[in-house]
């Protein structure tokens, strides 16, 4: 049995933009996932800001959540030490907040999963040594 389903922003961004080169993939991915799907602030920050330009992107993404279809589940302000350290660890990736907080949830639930467009989820380490298990286009 795998557990969540933890969505980086670019999946949420190539589900709402029918013009995204991996909205099939997208959608398939979200039919498939049992909801919730589970993701931190900032990656919804960014697929916000990515979806700017996309008319009522923004609000798609919010309703997302909304419905229940992505839940928020993360707290920076408890886990801000081991993001930080996480984003020391990748800074020569680099590793961006959204990213952090990601892996940071894969290693608080167990048998977590990344849905992403992100191949940089490769590199990343669970307690810098275990792989994390990415759901990625083409894979």
């Amino acid at each position: 049995m795998t557990g969540p389903t933890i969505v980086d922003a670019g999946p949420i961004v190539a589900l709402i933009d029918v013009r995204e080169p991996h909205h099939d993939w997208a959608e398939a991915r979200f039919d498939e996932a049992k909801p919730p799907l589970i993701t931190c602030e900032a990656a919804l920050s960014e697929a916000c800001f990515l979806l700017q330009r996309v008319v009522v992107g923004r609000k798609a993404a919010m309703d997302l959540v909304v419905r229940g279809i992505v839940a928020i589940d993360f707290h920076l302000g408890t886990e801000v030490a081991a993001v930080a350290a996480l984003m020391t660890r990748y800074a020569n990736v680099p590793m961006s907040l959204a990213d952090a907080c990601l892996v940071r949830m894969a290693e608080m639930h167990d048998r977590g999963r990344i849905l992403t467009l992100d191949s940089d989820f490769r590199i990343y380490r669970m307690q810098g040594k275990s792989p994390i298990e990415a759901i990625l286009p083409g894979e």
